[in-house]
């Protein structure tokens, strides 16, 4: 699995600092505007040629960002690059996070924050792509909840949080961005150097206890596995990856 195409990474411009991106050289940033969608956006760009690509929508109420990934398997463990980047985003999240509060997730694309709801992860590839065959591609897109200013009383939505009420304030996206770049090349350098069990292994660690305490692992397929005192319990990924049950199919972002 790859990030990077066959070109250097480059810093992208902008009519404002805000909107000023500085990438790992495995990257090329692409910022777009709203009305856009960044995994819809990477998914129409998508392609070998395209690999390595990072596209990021400057919002208020969201931190939306897509990348580009050129995979080497078949689709059908090819879709564990989900948790390379999932681990990423929390490692992001986590370097600006206090770190008495824990970065968790709900599986397998669900992030949690202070026991709250903050995004989730969605994981595109091509259609009608065979579960044997490689992929020409993969995108990888995050959704954060940025800004509830305009969700109402926060009491309506005691089960989601944003980065603004949870310290984030002074941190801008495109530094969150950054960050969650500079960890995606690190978690593909996991994968890459130490096997998928290493990788895996970090992602797992953001998953709440389960009873019993039991081991944990993640198949060639993605699914999960724990045990727990009654047993194994498996956790497919595929079905999930469809559901998406962090996001709202009415507004296309995280649910409030």
């Amino acid at each position: 699995m790859r990030a990077q195409g066959d070109y250097g990474g480059r810093m992208v411009f902008s009519d404002s600092d805000e909107a000023r991106l500085t990438l790992p050289p495995a990257f090329t940033g692409v910022v777009a505007q709203e009305p856009d969608d960044a995994f819809d956006h990477a998914c129409r760009i998508a392609g070998p040629e395209a690999a390595g690509t990072l596209v990021w929508v400057r919002r208020e109420d969201v931190l939306d960002v897509a990348v580009v990934l050129a995979p080497d398997e078949p689709l059908a463990s090819a879709r564990r690059a989900l948790f390379a980047g999932m681990t990423a985003l929390a490692d992001a999240i986590g370097a600006h996070a206090p770190p008495e509060i824990p970065v968790l997730f709900a599986w397998p694309d669900t992030l949690t924050f202070n026991a709250a709801r903050i995004g989730g992860a969605r994981l595109g590839w091509p259609e009608g792509c065979g579960e044997d065959a490689v992929p020409d591609w993969l995108v990888f897109s995050a959704m954060l909840i940025a800004s509830k200013r305009d969700a109402g009383d926060p009491g309506l939505t005691p089960d989601s949080a944003s980065l603004e009420e949870e310290g984030f304030a002074d941190v801008s996206q495109s530094a969150l961005v950054e960050s969650f770049a500079r960890n995606l090349m690190k978690a593909f350098e996991v994968w890459r150097e130490d096997g998928f069990d290493a990788l895996a292994n970090r992602y797992l660690a953001h998953l709440p206890p389960s009873d019993g305490g039991g081991r944990r692992h993640i198949e060639a397929t993605g699914d999960g596995l724990i045990e727990t005192e009654s047993g194994v319990l498996r956790l497919p990924l595929l079905p999930c990856l469809t559901a998406m049950a962090w996001r709202d199919p009415a507004t296309g972002k995280p649910r409030l």
